[in-house]
């Protein structure tokens, strides 16, 4: 878990850094979906095949991490944002605000939507 969630972190301040995330289009907020939806997976798989789970397993385990994943994420999106509005110098957002601001944001919110995968997961393995 630790090296998902940190992969997943580098990952999204790569893009962040590197200019990938677009400030004035849908594009950016696609693109950051699209991380968490990568994270999210890779929780899922992760799972299944140290779990050693047959194929129903395997869709099972997916399907969990992305559902914890979507059930999470606009509330851990939320809690990070009320936690780093005070450091937004007369921007609008957090993306207006840019650097230092919006890394944080970033990181926080892939965290809080990578452990919704894994508490959603480790809820189901609690019932198996």
């Amino acid at each position: 878990m630790p090296i998902i969630m940190l992969s997943a972190v580098i990952g999204i301040l790569f893009l962040q850094a590197t200019g990938a995330i677009p400030a004035g289009s849908v594009g950016g907020p696609m693109l950051i979906a699209l991380a968490f939806l990568l994270g999210s997976l890779a929780v899922g798989i992760h799972d299944a095949r140290t779990s050693q789970r047959g194929p129903l397993g395997w869709i099972v385990s997916i399907a969990v991490a992305l559902t914890g994943a979507f059930l999470c994420a606009p509330l851990g999106g939320m809690a990070v944002t009320m936690l780093l509005a005070p450091f937004v110098q007369g921007s609008s957002s957090l993306a207006a605000a840019g650097g230092p601001v919006l890394a944080a944001a970033l990181a926080g919110a892939m965290l809080a939507t990578l452990a919704g995968a894994w508490g959603a997961i480790w809820v189901v393995n609690r019932w198996r």
